[in-house]
């Protein structure tokens, strides 16, 4: 489960880390990833979404481990 969590709170970091960048640039590094391909661009953007919601659920197990 911690693998999980781990994989999880990466995808989210860089997810928050590609709308650091769309904030401040303007620039989607996912769509210059995926060289415009919008169903591999929607798939990371599911997963980072998912990857949200992995951390949403097991939040107070890592809270709990964290204290």
């Amino acid at each position: 489960m911690k693998s999980v969590i781990l994989l999880s709170l990466i995808i989210v970091i860089i997810g928050a880390l590609n709308w650091l960048l769309v904030g401040f640039l303007n620039f989607n590094l996912v769509t210059w990833l995926t060289q415009g391909f919008s169903w591999i661009e929607n798939i990371v953007y599911i997963l980072v979404g998912l990857a949200g919601l992995i951390l949403i659920l097991f939040y107070p197990k890592i809270a709990k481990e964290l204290l």
